[in-house]
């Protein structure tokens, strides 16, 4: 069995949740005000996500449109968010758990992706389906790049 070395943690700014040198569990895991914080984002993120598709539903057999462009902008704005917490505002201790914990993880909804696709697989749209599968995952994908690589020029340039 070959043994590869494992590679150096990143320097600089690191959230303290995915920090593997620190152990973020202890003390936070029933803080009752980040709790509160992130139900507080959650119904703030699902209302406007409801809101949204009630504004434009997704008729029986068509394309969802409108949940496909909730969780690009939702990741697109998750993107952000992370270089702003690790980057920026990095002594917010409720930023991170409301916005993207509460607000963003309301906002966005995969699991109503996964009921869309298999509505349009049962309904004889198989290629709809696929096509929006794979649309959400590299939207989602590019959307955080994106953003990332966006907002971290960004924070660059308004530095120097």
């Amino acid at each position: 069995m070959e043994h590869h070395p494992v590679a150096p943690l990143p320097k600089g700014p690191v959230d303290p949740d995915v920090d593997l040198r620190i152990d973020g569990r202890a003390g936070r895991a029933h803080d009752p005000v980040i709790l509160g914080a992130i139900a507080a984002g959650g119904a703030l993120g699902a209302t406007a996500r409801y809101l949204i598709g009630l504004a434009w539903p997704t008729p029986a057999g068509g394309f969802p449109v409108s949940t496909l462009l909730i969780n690009v902008v939702g990741c697109g704005l998750i993107g952000i968010l992370m270089v702003v917490v690790t980057d920026v505002l990095t002594r917010q201790r409720l930023l991170r758990p409301f916005l993207g914990t509460g607000v963003l993880g309301g906002f966005t909804t995969f699991s109503t992706y996964a009921v869309d696709i298999q509505r349009l697989v049962t309904g004889q749209h198989a290629g709809a389906a696929l096509l929006y599968l794979v649309t959400t995952v590299v939207g989602a994908l590019l959307a955080v790049r994106a953003t990332v690589s966006a907002t971290r020029a960004l924070v660059s340039w308004r530095t120097r």
